[in-house]
């Protein structure tokens, strides 16, 4: 984060075709805030529990506290301690774990007041501990991933380099805006991430060049992209982020990339806003102490 000041961001992981790199780009970008000094919780939003075994819990449905427990909780109207069921992992980053009971609960959320917003009173508890708070959501677009959606400042899109997943490209951007509209006016998309890349085939380049074509001029696309790479596959059956798995490796040296990109967009986003502030400071200066 550009101050030390800064409140903390959450980032909503999200796309509702499956196998787009949306845990691997969650728990690899988490590490890689890590790295840079920051204080990430990563947030296992999805009932398959992917983002929780892939950080090397292999049973998440045998973990007692879990996403659906705390919301659970919550609903229930019982106090959710803010150390409760955290996990913290060897490569610096805290983890929320999610397992199939998070399914039970999103059904039952139907009949909740405040449905939209449950999982948001659980992370307002947690950002005083954090400079960043990562949501894996899952594949669809249900109501945990609008809970997500509903607390969160912004919006990671991963979206593999293929046609199918660019086809739902658009019924994704039109939730968020819906969510934006209606629940949570800060939500901002942060970018699509490509990945899943193979730069040697033209088809990668073709969907490549049709996504910056079609969205680039309504959302940002990351200038980094993620590689194709057998090595990224198997981290999760090690339990542990690329950045350990294969250091020197090309899917490394993006994620390492796409971190600073985020938090260069984080820093510029930061610089705009502080230069607003002076504008209309100087502005009241000279109207005399008014607007």
């Amino acid at each position: 984060m550009c101050g030390t000041d800064k409140m903390c961001h959450v980032m909503a992981i999200a796309c509702q075709k499956g196998g787009t790199g949306k845990t691997t780009t969650a728990g690899n970008l988490g590490v890689g805030l890590a790295k840079m000094g920051k204080k990430v919780l990563l947030v296992d939003a999805d009932a398959q529990g992917s983002l929780t075994a892939s950080l090397g819990y292999r049973e998440p449905d045998k973990l007692e506290i879990t996403l659906a427990s705390i919301m659970g909780k919550i609903i229930n109207e019982q106090e959710v301690d803010s150390a409760e069921g955290i996990l913290h992992h060897e490569e610096g980053v805290d983890l929320m774990p999610a397992n199939i009971e998070l399914s039970g609960l999103e059904v039952s959320l139907v009949n909740v007041m405040g449905r939209e917003r449950i999982m948001q009173d659980y992370i307002e508890k947690m950002k005083p501990y954090y400079d960043w708070i990562l949501i894996d959501c899952s594949p669809s677009l249900g109501m945990i991933t609008i809970n997500a959606l509903a607390c969160a400042d912004s919006v990671l899109i991963p979206l593999q380099a293929a046609y199918l997943p660019v086809k739902g490209l658009e019924q994704l951007i039109k939730t968020i805006g819906k969510v934006k509209r209606q629940i949570n006016p800060k939500l901002q998309i942060e970018g699509i991430l490509l990945t899943m890349v193979n730069s040697r085939t033209n088809y990668a380049r073709d969907i490549s060049v049709m996504v910056r074509e079609n969205y680039g001029s309504k959302v940002k696309i990351f200038a980094n992209s993620i590689p194709e790479s057998v090595r990224a596959a198997e981290i999760s059956a090690e339990g542990i982020s690329i950045f350990k798995h294969d250091p020197k490796g090309k899917v490394a040296v993006a994620y390492l990339s796409l971190t600073e990109e985020v938090l260069g967009i984080e820093c510029e986003s930061d610089l705009q806003s502080e230069a607003i502030e002076v504008a209309v400071h100087q502005r009241t200066v000279e109207n005399g102490g008014t607007e």
